[in-house]
């Protein structure tokens, strides 16, 4: 009794100490600031599929994009723990002849946000660096104020005409980025763009880390999922799911938290950072699945909130359920603050308690195990 008492404790100080070492921190920190806008998130894969290598077996890649990193490939019944890898941006879509630039979306960005920040305009010579510009507030009516609209908002990257924009190399097509970095406030929230659904991505990894240093043996294989292209419509997950062919799936995302100011947790629910993750109810969400879920969360004394969607989930989850004639799908999200801004936000403690949770939900698993409501 004595040793299984220790064994136990040895597993819960592995846990609460190494999950974010300094090596997890850095790896995130990386994977962050770089650049991976929807359509474009190969050089993000890279960083991503450099860090779990020691911890599986091989790789899987798709002509998209989308990466799968595998334990136990051999292995007929298959799990699918997954993030998505993309993050929202914009396009170059129409140059004025005095050499400013308008933009279309691509994914869901915020057109709010966009005056007075700095972008990252790629282009095959490199980065152009730009801003968006906008009225200074001398020069605006007062009650007559235009708010910021996609058909008014522009970037300036200082050329004085369109024949000198094309020269910097930017064209129609252009993908834009913001530049803001990752940043610890106050010790225990991190801050990112991106960190929708980047934060997913790196969550995974770890699970893949521990199950490897802890040398747990799975008796199925693992497919852990970096999914590209969520932003515009879970392309990527729709593709790769028809690839794997899992029996189930886990899915991680962000959802908001809904304690700020202008938030109508009538409508939205109620979640908050620092609470512990968001297990989801929706018909996408398998309840058997579900509810093992949350019998680990109990189990294990990690804290969990629940949140309601009506009609779909709004994540890969949906493409994991309804693909292959149904599998077992079930959603696990980080509640992040400001979403779709360049300061997302989201706690330590959190990060930690959803690796944990998918951690010893994968363990709870049986292989061959149907899920049915009819067994």
């Amino acid at each position: 009794m004595g040793i299984f008492l220790l064994l136990i404790y040895l597993k819960f100080l592995y846990l609460t100490m190494s999950i974010l070492d300094k090596k997890a921190l850095t790896f995130l920190e990386n994977y962050l600031n770089n650049a991976a806008p929807t359509g474009y998130e190969s050089g993000g894969q890279k960083i991503w599929m450099e860090y779990l290598k020691p911890y599986v077996d091989e790789f899987i890649t798709d002509v998209y994009g989308t990466a799968v990193a595998v334990i136990n490939p051999e292995a007929k019944y298959k799990v699918v723990i997954e993030g998505h890898s993309d993050e929202i941006s914009w396009y170059v879509n129409y140059i004025t002849d005095n050499g400013l630039i308008y933009v279309i979306r691509n994914g869901g960005s915020d057109h709010q946000i966009a005056p007075s920040k700095w972008v990252n305009i790629h282009t095959k010579k490199g980065i152009v660096e730009g801003v968006f510009g906008w009225p200074a507030i001398h020069t605006r009516k007062n009650g007559k104020e235009e708010t910021p609209k996609i058909e008014n908002i522009f970037i300036d990257i200082g050329a004085k005409d369109k024949k000198e924009v094309e020269k910097m190399g930017v064209h129609v097509g252009c993908v834009i980025t913001y530049p803001d970095t990752f940043k610890v406030l106050n010790k225990d929230k991190f801050l990112c763009r991106a960190i929708d659904n980047r934060a997913g991505g790196f969550m995974i990894a770890q699970v893949a880390r521990l199950l490897k240093e802890n040398k747990v043996k799975l008796p199925f294989g693992l497919y852990i999922t970096n999914s590209v292209q969520e932003e515009v419509g879970l392309r990527g997950a729709e593709m790769i799911t028809q690839t794997i062919k899992p029996n189930v799936a886990i899915v991680t995302d962000v959802c908001h938290d809904t304690s700020t100011p202008m938030i109508n947790q009538k409508i939205e629910g109620q979640t908050e950072i620092g609470k512990g993750p968001v297990i989801s109810y929706a018909p996408a969400i398998q309840n058997l699945l579900r509810e093992r879920i949350i019998d680990t969360a109990e189990a294990n004394k990690i804290p969990f909130q629940r949140h309601a969607s009506s009609r779909v989930t709004g994540t890969d989850t949906d493409a994991f359920a309804y693909s292959n004639g149904g599998v077992a799908s079930a959603l696990i999200s980080l509640p992040l603050r400001y979403m779709h801004t360049t300061v997302e936000m989201v706690h330590r403690d959190d990060v930690e308690n959803v690796i944990k949770l998918i951690y010893e939900t994968v363990q709870a698993i049986k292989e061959g195990e149907t899920f049915s409501y009819f067994d």
